[in-house]
Protein backbone atom coordinates (compact mmCIF):
# COMPACT_ATOMS: atom_id res chain seq x y z
CA UNK A 1 0.00 0.00 0.00
CA UNK A 2 1.62 3.53 -1.10
CA UNK A 3 2.47 5.93 1.68
CA UNK A 4 0.21 8.89 1.64
CA UNK A 5 2.58 11.49 2.91
CA UNK A 6 3.26 13.93 0.02
CA UNK A 7 7.65 14.57 -0.23
CA UNK A 8 9.14 17.37 0.45
CA UNK A 9 10.33 19.77 -2.22
CA UNK A 10 14.19 20.77 -2.16
CA UNK A 11 14.43 24.76 -1.00
CA UNK A 12 16.49 26.48 -3.63
CA UNK A 13 17.31 29.55 -0.55
CA UNK A 14 18.49 27.67 2.29
CA UNK A 15 21.95 27.82 1.57
CA UNK A 16 21.91 31.42 1.59
CA UNK A 17 20.54 31.79 4.98
CA UNK A 18 22.92 29.52 6.56
CA UNK A 19 25.67 31.49 4.55
CA UNK A 20 24.21 34.65 6.06
CA UNK A 21 23.98 34.00 9.84
CA UNK A 22 28.28 33.00 9.98
CA UNK A 23 28.31 36.65 8.18
CA UNK A 24 26.03 38.12 11.05
CA UNK A 25 27.88 36.73 13.99
CA UNK A 26 31.71 37.81 12.51
CA UNK A 27 29.90 41.66 11.86
CA UNK A 28 28.96 41.83 15.42
CA UNK A 29 31.88 40.76 16.99
CA UNK A 30 33.97 43.35 15.05
CA UNK A 31 31.52 45.51 16.12
CA UNK A 32 32.01 44.69 19.56
CA UNK A 33 35.00 44.76 19.56
CA UNK A 34 35.56 47.87 17.80
CA UNK A 35 33.00 49.40 20.89
CA UNK A 36 36.21 47.49 22.91
CA UNK A 37 38.65 49.10 21.53
CA UNK A 38 37.06 52.82 21.74
CA UNK A 39 35.72 52.03 25.30
CA UNK A 40 39.89 51.37 26.64
CA UNK A 41 40.99 54.17 24.65
CA UNK A 42 38.57 56.05 26.11
CA UNK A 43 39.27 54.66 29.57
CA UNK A 44 42.91 55.39 28.63
CA UNK A 45 42.90 58.64 28.06
CA UNK A 46 40.82 59.50 30.76
CA UNK A 47 42.76 57.91 33.16
CA UNK A 48 45.94 59.50 31.89
CA UNK A 49 44.57 62.76 32.88
CA UNK A 50 44.87 61.78 36.52
CA UNK A 51 48.50 62.33 36.39
CA UNK A 52 51.35 64.11 34.63
CA UNK A 53 54.30 62.87 33.92
CA UNK A 54 58.04 63.53 32.35
CA UNK A 55 61.56 62.56 31.58
CA UNK A 56 62.94 65.72 32.08
CA UNK A 57 63.76 65.18 35.64
CA UNK A 58 67.06 64.60 37.98
CA UNK A 59 67.99 63.78 41.52
CA UNK A 60 68.96 67.12 43.07
CA UNK A 61 70.89 67.99 46.10
CA UNK A 62 73.32 70.09 48.20
CA UNK A 63 77.24 70.35 46.86
CA UNK A 64 78.78 71.73 49.91
CA UNK A 65 82.12 73.36 48.47
CA UNK A 66 84.47 72.80 51.92
CA UNK A 67 86.98 75.70 51.96
CA UNK A 68 89.73 76.91 54.36
CA UNK A 69 88.19 79.65 57.40
CA UNK A 70 92.16 80.47 58.22
CA UNK A 71 95.11 80.54 56.19
CA UNK A 72 97.78 78.51 56.94
CA UNK A 73 100.16 75.50 55.97
CA UNK A 74 98.40 71.75 55.29
CA UNK A 75 99.86 69.53 57.80
CA UNK A 76 97.70 66.37 57.20
CA UNK A 77 94.92 65.55 54.48
CA UNK A 78 92.17 62.32 55.87
CA UNK A 79 90.21 61.48 52.85
CA UNK A 80 90.74 60.51 49.27
CA UNK A 81 88.85 61.47 46.42
CA UNK A 82 85.19 59.49 46.60
CA UNK A 83 85.78 58.63 49.92
CA UNK A 84 82.25 58.59 52.37
CA UNK A 85 82.56 60.39 55.72
CA UNK A 86 80.34 61.18 58.21
CA UNK A 87 79.51 64.62 59.94
CA UNK A 88 82.40 65.51 62.14
CA UNK A 89 85.00 63.55 60.36
CA UNK A 90 88.38 65.23 60.04
CA UNK A 91 89.05 66.07 56.19
CA UNK A 92 91.95 68.83 56.63
CA UNK A 93 94.52 69.72 59.77
CA UNK A 94 96.81 72.79 59.21
CA UNK A 95 99.64 73.69 61.13
CA UNK A 96 98.12 75.10 64.52
CA UNK A 97 101.52 76.55 66.00
CA UNK A 98 101.13 79.89 64.96
CA UNK A 99 97.32 80.16 66.18
CA UNK A 100 98.13 78.10 69.54
CA UNK A 101 100.54 81.40 69.92
CA UNK A 102 97.97 83.98 68.45
CA UNK A 103 95.62 81.90 71.73
CA UNK A 104 98.28 82.50 74.59
CA UNK A 105 99.26 86.15 73.28
CA UNK A 106 95.29 86.63 73.60
CA UNK A 107 95.22 85.01 77.63
CA UNK A 108 98.17 87.71 78.61
CA UNK A 109 96.74 90.25 77.57
CA UNK A 110 93.27 89.41 79.00
CA UNK A 111 94.85 88.46 82.19
CA UNK A 112 96.45 92.19 81.96
CA UNK A 113 93.28 93.78 81.31
CA UNK A 114 91.23 92.21 84.24
CA UNK A 115 94.14 93.78 86.64
CA UNK A 116 94.25 96.71 85.26
CA UNK A 117 90.09 96.44 85.38
CA UNK A 118 90.70 95.43 89.29
CA UNK A 119 92.98 98.11 90.19
CA UNK A 120 90.55 100.77 88.60
CA UNK A 121 87.38 99.00 90.64
CA UNK A 122 89.45 99.74 93.25
CA UNK A 123 90.50 103.16 93.01
CA UNK A 124 86.44 104.36 93.01
CA UNK A 125 85.69 103.98 96.33
CA UNK A 126 89.21 105.46 97.51
CA UNK A 127 88.89 108.39 95.04
CA UNK A 128 85.67 108.35 96.97
CA UNK A 129 86.70 109.03 100.23
CA UNK A 130 89.71 110.97 100.20
CA UNK A 131 87.72 113.71 97.72
CA UNK A 132 85.58 113.66 100.75
CA UNK A 133 88.19 114.61 103.25
CA UNK A 134 89.66 116.80 100.66
CA UNK A 135 86.40 119.07 100.12
CA UNK A 136 86.05 118.92 104.26
CA UNK A 137 89.77 119.89 104.82
CA UNK A 138 89.77 122.48 102.36
CA UNK A 139 86.88 124.07 103.53
CA UNK A 140 88.45 124.38 106.99
CA UNK A 141 91.38 125.86 105.13
CA UNK A 142 89.35 128.42 103.29
CA UNK A 143 87.94 129.48 106.83
CA UNK A 144 91.31 129.17 108.17
CA UNK A 145 92.95 131.43 105.92
CA UNK A 146 89.92 134.27 105.84
CA UNK A 147 91.07 134.47 109.41
CA UNK A 148 94.52 134.75 108.26
CA UNK A 149 93.69 137.65 106.61
CA UNK A 150 91.70 138.73 109.07
CA UNK A 151 94.36 138.74 111.35
CA UNK A 152 96.73 140.61 108.82
CA UNK A 153 94.79 143.48 108.48
CA UNK A 154 94.54 143.62 112.62
CA UNK A 155 98.24 143.90 112.41
CA UNK A 156 98.61 145.99 109.97
CA UNK A 157 96.65 148.51 111.42
CA UNK A 158 98.68 148.32 114.15
CA UNK A 159 101.52 148.36 112.37
CA UNK A 160 100.12 151.33 110.71
CA UNK A 161 99.55 153.36 114.62
CA UNK A 162 103.17 151.96 115.47
CA UNK A 163 104.65 153.88 113.03
CA UNK A 164 102.37 156.91 113.51
CA UNK A 165 103.69 157.01 117.29
CA UNK A 166 107.11 156.26 116.33
CA UNK A 167 106.81 159.04 113.80
CA UNK A 168 105.42 161.74 116.80
CA UNK A 169 108.34 160.24 119.26
CA UNK A 170 111.04 160.47 116.36
CA UNK A 171 109.81 164.57 115.57
CA UNK A 172 109.71 165.24 119.19
CA UNK A 173 113.07 164.22 119.98
CA UNK A 174 114.86 165.34 116.93
CA UNK A 175 113.19 168.73 117.64
CA UNK A 176 114.63 168.23 121.55
CA UNK A 177 118.20 167.77 120.16
CA UNK A 178 118.06 170.68 118.20
CA UNK A 179 116.62 172.90 120.99
CA UNK A 180 119.53 171.33 123.04
CA UNK A 181 122.46 172.62 120.20
CA UNK A 182 122.68 176.28 121.25
CA UNK A 183 122.05 176.02 124.71
CA UNK A 184 124.86 173.31 125.30
CA UNK A 185 127.16 175.62 123.40
CA UNK A 186 125.96 178.62 125.95
CA UNK A 187 126.69 176.39 128.62
CA UNK A 188 123.16 176.76 129.57
CA UNK A 189 122.62 172.94 129.66
CA UNK A 190 125.35 170.35 130.87
CA UNK A 191 126.85 167.93 128.42
CA UNK A 192 125.31 165.48 130.28
CA UNK A 193 121.83 166.42 129.13
CA UNK A 194 122.95 167.19 125.55
CA UNK A 195 124.07 163.61 125.34
CA UNK A 196 120.69 162.20 127.00
CA UNK A 197 119.28 164.31 124.41
CA UNK A 198 121.38 163.04 121.16
CA UNK A 199 120.60 159.49 122.66
CA UNK A 200 116.82 159.58 122.72
CA UNK A 201 116.61 161.34 118.98
CA UNK A 202 118.58 158.06 118.25
CA UNK A 203 116.42 155.74 119.95
CA UNK A 204 113.31 157.58 118.40
CA UNK A 205 115.01 157.03 115.14
CA UNK A 206 115.29 153.94 115.73
CA UNK A 207 111.89 152.78 117.22
CA UNK A 208 110.38 154.72 113.61
CA UNK A 209 112.84 152.67 111.28
CA UNK A 210 111.47 149.45 113.12
CA UNK A 211 107.74 150.99 113.49
CA UNK A 212 108.33 150.85 109.75
CA UNK A 213 110.06 147.56 109.11
CA UNK A 214 107.13 145.96 111.25
CA UNK A 215 104.71 147.86 109.00
CA UNK A 216 105.85 146.65 105.71
CA UNK A 217 106.07 143.04 107.32
CA UNK A 218 102.69 143.67 108.30
CA UNK A 219 101.72 144.58 104.41
CA UNK A 220 103.41 141.40 103.33
CA UNK A 221 101.30 139.65 105.81
CA UNK A 222 98.27 140.49 104.68
CA UNK A 223 99.71 139.66 100.81
CA UNK A 224 100.64 136.59 102.29
CA UNK A 225 97.52 135.62 103.94
CA UNK A 226 95.21 136.81 101.05
CA UNK A 227 97.85 134.26 98.28
CA UNK A 228 97.07 131.86 101.22
CA UNK A 229 93.41 132.39 101.00
CA UNK A 230 93.58 132.29 96.88
CA UNK A 231 95.25 128.87 96.91
CA UNK A 232 92.81 127.87 99.73
CA UNK A 233 90.13 128.95 97.81
CA UNK A 234 91.72 127.08 94.48
CA UNK A 235 91.82 123.81 96.60
CA UNK A 236 88.58 124.04 97.53
CA UNK A 237 87.30 124.40 94.24
CA UNK A 238 88.96 121.36 92.81
CA UNK A 239 87.99 119.23 96.16
CA UNK A 240 84.46 120.40 95.05
CA UNK A 241 84.73 118.54 91.98
CA UNK A 242 84.48 115.03 93.79
CA UNK A 243 81.54 113.87 92.14
CA UNK A 244 83.28 114.52 88.45
CA UNK A 245 86.45 113.05 90.07
CA UNK A 246 84.47 110.22 91.21
CA UNK A 247 82.41 109.71 87.89
CA UNK A 248 86.14 110.12 85.97
CA UNK A 249 87.51 107.05 88.04
CA UNK A 250 84.11 105.05 87.52
CA UNK A 251 84.48 105.88 83.70
CA UNK A 252 88.21 104.98 83.88
CA UNK A 253 86.75 101.23 85.35
CA UNK A 254 84.27 101.07 83.29
CA UNK A 255 86.71 101.65 80.46
CA UNK A 256 88.85 99.18 81.98
CA UNK A 257 85.89 96.25 82.24
CA UNK A 258 85.02 96.96 78.12
CA UNK A 259 89.26 96.42 77.91
CA UNK A 260 88.49 93.05 79.56
CA UNK A 261 85.33 92.29 77.23
CA UNK A 262 87.63 93.14 74.34
CA UNK A 263 91.10 91.28 75.09
CA UNK A 264 88.36 88.56 76.00
CA UNK A 265 86.99 88.65 72.43
CA UNK A 266 90.43 88.44 70.40
CA UNK A 267 91.08 85.32 72.76
CA UNK A 268 87.67 83.90 71.67
CA UNK A 269 88.62 85.02 67.97
CA UNK A 270 92.19 83.43 68.95
CA UNK A 271 90.45 80.31 70.12
CA UNK A 272 88.37 79.97 66.76
CA UNK A 273 90.89 80.65 64.79
CA UNK A 274 92.82 77.70 66.64
CA UNK A 275 89.80 75.44 65.76
CA UNK A 276 89.33 76.25 62.42
CA UNK A 277 92.77 74.64 61.65
CA UNK A 278 90.93 71.62 61.88
CA UNK A 279 88.24 71.21 58.93
CA UNK A 280 85.90 68.79 59.49
CA UNK A 281 83.05 67.72 57.59
CA UNK A 282 79.76 69.38 57.89
CA UNK A 283 77.78 66.68 56.77
CA UNK A 284 77.80 63.02 55.72
CA UNK A 285 78.39 62.53 52.25
CA UNK A 286 80.90 61.92 49.30
CA UNK A 287 84.28 63.70 48.71
CA UNK A 288 84.75 64.72 45.61
CA UNK A 289 86.62 67.23 43.69
CA UNK A 290 89.54 66.96 46.13
CA UNK A 291 91.96 69.72 45.40
CA UNK A 292 94.31 70.10 48.84
CA UNK A 293 97.47 68.36 49.27
CA UNK A 294 99.94 68.16 52.02
CA UNK A 295 102.82 70.25 52.39
CA UNK A 296 100.39 73.20 50.48
CA UNK A 297 99.64 76.90 51.68
CA UNK A 298 95.86 77.64 51.51
CA UNK A 299 94.35 80.77 52.04
CA UNK A 300 91.05 81.80 54.05
CA UNK A 301 88.64 81.17 51.55
CA UNK A 302 90.56 79.02 49.29
CA UNK A 303 88.12 75.99 48.21
CA UNK A 304 89.82 72.65 48.95
CA UNK A 305 87.09 69.79 48.41
CA UNK A 306 83.50 69.36 47.43
CA UNK A 307 81.39 67.29 49.75
CA UNK A 308 78.04 65.66 47.83
CA UNK A 309 75.68 65.71 50.70
CA UNK A 310 73.04 63.13 50.45
CA UNK A 311 71.05 63.48 53.72
CA UNK A 312 68.98 66.27 51.95
CA UNK A 313 68.35 65.43 48.21
CA UNK A 314 65.26 65.79 45.97
CA UNK A 315 64.07 66.00 42.35
CA UNK A 316 63.83 68.88 40.46
CA UNK A 317 61.24 68.22 37.30
CA UNK A 318 60.72 69.94 34.36
CA UNK A 319 57.11 69.73 33.67
CA UNK A 320 55.65 71.72 30.59
CA UNK A 321 53.17 74.42 31.56
CA UNK A 322 50.64 72.70 29.91
CA UNK A 323 50.84 70.13 32.67
CA UNK A 324 50.30 72.80 36.05
CA UNK A 325 47.38 73.24 35.47
CA UNK A 326 46.06 70.73 37.97
CA UNK A 327 49.52 70.17 39.84
CA UNK A 328 49.47 71.82 43.49
CA UNK A 329 51.57 71.18 46.26
CA UNK A 330 50.93 68.25 48.32
CA UNK A 331 50.10 65.48 45.36
CA UNK A 332 51.44 62.39 45.56
CA UNK A 333 54.25 61.08 43.07
CA UNK A 334 55.58 58.01 41.97
CA UNK A 335 59.25 58.26 40.96
CA UNK A 336 61.01 55.91 39.18
CA UNK A 337 65.18 56.05 38.91
CA UNK A 338 66.94 54.98 35.46
CA UNK A 339 70.16 54.13 37.29
CA UNK A 340 68.74 51.33 39.55
CA UNK A 341 65.40 50.38 38.57
CA UNK A 342 63.82 51.38 41.77
CA UNK A 343 60.54 53.08 42.73
CA UNK A 344 60.26 55.24 45.13
CA UNK A 345 57.32 57.61 46.78
CA UNK A 346 57.68 61.28 47.41
CA UNK A 347 55.13 64.67 47.13
CA UNK A 348 54.82 68.03 45.28
CA UNK A 349 56.99 70.66 47.70
CA UNK A 350 56.61 73.61 45.48
CA UNK A 351 56.95 74.88 41.69
CA UNK A 352 59.18 77.40 41.06
CA UNK A 353 58.93 81.26 40.79
CA UNK A 354 60.61 81.28 37.02
CA UNK A 355 60.80 78.98 33.72
CA UNK A 356 63.84 77.82 33.00
CA UNK A 357 64.22 79.99 30.04
CA UNK A 358 63.75 82.98 31.95
CA UNK A 359 66.92 82.06 34.34
CA UNK A 360 69.40 81.03 31.65
CA UNK A 361 72.37 82.81 31.13
CA UNK A 362 70.80 84.59 28.04
CA UNK A 363 67.14 84.48 28.50
CA UNK A 364 65.32 85.27 24.96
CA UNK A 365 64.04 88.77 24.24
CA UNK A 366 60.65 88.45 22.61
CA UNK A 367 60.42 91.68 22.26
CA UNK A 368 62.49 91.66 18.91
CA UNK A 369 59.93 91.12 16.42
CA UNK A 370 61.32 87.08 15.86
CA UNK A 371 58.81 85.58 18.45
CA UNK A 372 58.18 81.99 18.07
CA UNK A 373 55.83 80.49 20.78
CA UNK A 374 57.83 77.78 22.64
CA UNK A 375 55.94 75.46 25.26
CA UNK A 376 58.08 76.53 27.96
CA UNK A 377 58.69 74.18 31.42
CA UNK A 378 58.88 75.04 34.85
CA UNK A 379 60.84 73.30 37.78
CA UNK A 380 58.76 71.59 40.35
CA UNK A 381 60.52 70.73 43.25
CA UNK A 382 59.48 66.63 44.62
CA UNK A 383 60.96 65.28 47.72
CA UNK A 384 60.72 61.27 48.91
CA UNK A 385 58.74 60.74 51.74
CA UNK A 386 59.67 56.83 52.09
CA UNK A 387 63.37 57.47 51.03
CA UNK A 388 63.96 57.68 55.47
CA UNK A 389 62.90 54.30 55.32
CA UNK A 390 66.00 53.13 52.81
CA UNK A 391 69.88 52.65 54.18
CA UNK A 392 71.59 55.76 54.96
CA UNK A 393 74.29 54.56 52.64
CA UNK A 394 71.40 54.94 49.47
CA UNK A 395 72.33 54.56 46.06
CA UNK A 396 70.37 57.64 44.81
CA UNK A 397 73.44 60.40 43.80
CA UNK A 398 72.87 64.17 42.70
CA UNK A 399 72.56 64.02 38.79
CA UNK A 400 71.05 61.03 38.19
CA UNK A 401 67.84 60.90 35.95
CA UNK A 402 64.29 59.97 37.05
CA UNK A 403 60.58 59.75 35.82
CA UNK A 404 58.45 61.40 38.20
CA UNK A 405 54.54 60.42 37.89
CA UNK A 406 52.19 62.92 39.61
CA UNK A 407 48.86 62.14 40.70
CA UNK A 408 46.76 65.48 40.03
CA UNK A 409 43.31 63.92 40.25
Amino acid sequence: MADPTPTPEPNPSAPDTEIEAPRSRRRGILIVAIVVVVLVVIAVWWHSTFSEDTDDAQVDGHLIQVSARVSGHVWRVDVEEDQTVKAGDPIVELDPRDYQVAVENAEAALASAKANAAAARVNVPIITINSGSNLRSADADVTGAQASVAQAEQQLVAAHAAVAQAEANNFKAQSDLERYRPLVAKDVISKQQFDAAVAAADAAKAALASARANEQAAADGVRLAHDRESQAQALLKYAETAPQQIEAQDAKARQAEAQVEQAQAQLDQARLNLSYTRIVAPADGIITRKSVEIDQNVSAGQNLLTLVSLQDIWITANFKETQLKHMEAGQAVKIHVDATGKNYSGRVTQIGGATGSVLSLFPPENATGNYVKVVQRLPVRIDFTDLANEDPHHELRPGLSVEPNVRVK
